[in-house]
């Protein structure tokens, strides 16, 4: 489990390594170009339940700190879907990956 440590906030937030690797790319992306957003995502297992969201904005201080030593493969789909939402008035949901279902052996070429 990774955290996510923003501006002064009381509670650091947890969030599975390898989504947190692929929310970094698209955050560090657009706190590049200087665009603020929104991030939101539904409190874990463990946590009150609910929601929140926060202001990124690139005078905050942000700190991206993962369990695993190695990143892990990105998934272009995810990182594309993130930056979409992103770019949206409602700003980045942070939502699970979804990995298309793979092909059956007999429609692929060969």
């Amino acid at each position: 489990m990774g955290t996510l440590y923003y501006g002064g906030a009381r509670e650091p937030i947890a969030i599975e390594d390898r989504a947190l690797a692929h929310l970094k790319v698209v955050i560090a992306t657009k706190l590049r170009r200087n665009e603020s957003f929104t991030l939101s995502w539904r409190h874990g297992d463990g946590d009150a339940p609910g929601r929140s969201t926060i202001w990124v904005h690139a005078s905050i201080p942000m700190r991206f700190v993962f369990d695993e030593p190695e990143a892990p493969p990105l998934s272009r789909e995810w990182i594309e879907s993130l930056a979409h939402s992103a770019n949206s008035s409602g700003g980045i949901s942070l939502v699970d990956e979804h990995i298309a279902p793979a092909e059956p052996a007999s429609n692929r070429a060969g």
